[in-house]
């Protein structure tokens, strides 16, 4: 008994100690992360929090614009993010980033110095790469014919011959950078006439697409639902481990090569903490299971050379540089430019195309359809006498058209293209 006393005595000397010295058991801070959907082994959040005694708060999101907005909104609080090199740049241009204390992160130096003083944060002040990437075109080898594929071109996701079957991205950077590089324009460029050029792109493209997916992709394309879509690649390692039959490309016109970095949020009351968080990142072994676990490539040196040969040597995943010679990488756009794209991103998610007898066709913009074809001028109609689903309405504007020689859009032909 007077042993079992004295064991109980000395656990409650231990426990004395580590509330007086603060140990890991004891810590009440808990730390908010906002970072990309599939994009960690959460089992290293278990172990931080084991380490440090810091619990993680971690919630995803699946664009950088998503990101963007919800923490200029206010909405939440956040103390680390892992946003793009264009988000980067400009959330460091909206004193939105905190400069970084690298001695609270001396793990920086095993980042790798090709990965270091890129444009968007020349002075490596506010960020620390986390991974890297490119846009790759992913498809379904027992649906989409080799032939369409052989020349490893962009032009896949507009090939009629998959309609319905084609994913796109859900946000406009990504969407724009696609058809930019299908007309051979930077993905980075700032003329108008540019940008109106994809918007006409990507709405030729829009009755083929069976839905603008982000994370959405991965069950669409692993259950086979769809056949074709543009992801990341290190995404597109994990569907392709999922099923077999898919196989993946970086278009021959080029894509985008991205990086992304971990930042703290400029007000954050726990930035110690949250560099901390940073440094745990950045461990060679904590950068080696979440490189296994996402597929991504990795800019920290000692990591990638523990990584098994097979990864280090696939190309999907480190790119050759004659391909990434081929691949552009996102700069902040100036604000008219973003504007710009806004505007006519709106107006591609808002538009679809009605292909009458005859081959007229009919644009949804917003709440008007515009007929484009077998007339001397545009004429406008209002959405209300396209969408209701009563003929009456229907055989009005099919009246209307043969009333004036124009190509003839049936009741049935009206409610069947709706």
């Amino acid at each position: 008994m007077k042993r079992r006393i004295t064991a109980l005595l000395l656990l409650a000397a231990m426990l004395a100690g580590l509330c007086a010295c603060g140990g890991p058991g004891m810590n009440d801070t808990v730390l908010n992360v906002y970072n990309w959907g599939e994009y960690i082994d959460l089992d290293v959040l278990d172990t931080f929090t084991e380490e440090t005694g810091i619990r993680v708060n971690y919630t995803t999101y699946a664009s950088n614009e998503e990101m963007y907005a919800k923490i200029v909104s206010g909405a939440a609080s956040y103390d680390v993010i892992i946003p793009s090199e264009y988000m980067i740049s400009k959330m460091i241009g909206e004193d939105l980033l905190a400069p970084l204390n690298f001695e609270n992160i001396p793990n920086y130096a095993l980042i790798g110095d090709a990965y270091k003083g890129l444009d968007y944060d020349p002075e490596n002040t506010y960020s620390v790469p986390y991974t890297w990437g490119t846009v790759v075109i992913v498809y379904n080898t027992k649906y989409v014919d080799e032939a369409d594929v052989a020349d490893e071109s962009i032009e896949l996701l507009w090939n009629e011959k998959y309609a319905g079957k084609i994913l796109m991205f859900d946000n406009p950077r990504d969407a724009f950078a696609l058809a930019h590089s299908k007309l051979g324009h930077s993905m980075n460029t700032q003329d108008p006439a540019e940008w109106e050029a994809a918007a006409d792109e990507l709405i030729k493209q829009k009755p083929l697409v069976q839905a603008y997916v982000m994370d959405q992709v991965f069950d669409k394309m692993i259950s086979e639902e769809a056949y074709v879509a543009p992801y990341y690649a290190g995404d597109a390692i994990t569907m392709m481990d999922e099923n077999e039959d898919l196989a993946a490309y970086v278009p021959v016109e080029g894509a985008n090569q991205f990086f992304d970095s971990m930042c703290v949020l400029k007000g954050s009351k726990h930035q110690a903490e949250a560099e901390a968080f940073i440094n745990f990142m950045c461990r060679t072994d904590i950068a080696v299971l979440n490189a296994e676990e996402v597929c991504y490539a990795i800019p920290q040196v000692e990591a990638f050379n523990e990584l098994d040969e097979e990864t280090r040597e696939d190309t999907m995943v480190y790119p050759p540089e004659e391909v990434l010679a081929k691949c552009e990488v996102f700069v902040d756009l100036p604000p008219e430019t973003l504007l710009l794209q806004s505007e006519l991103w709106t107006k591609t998610k808002t538009s679809y195309l009605l292909i009458a007898p005859e081959n007229a066709i009919y644009v949804r913009e917003n709440s008007m359809f515009l007929l484009y074809a077998h007339i001397p001028t545009r004429i406008v109609f209002e959405e209300v006498l396209f969408v209701t689903l009563f003929g009456i309405f229907a055989s009005f504007i099919a009246s209307f058209f043969a009333s004036r020689g124009m190509a003839k859009l049936t009741v049935a032909e009206v409610l069947r293209n709706d």
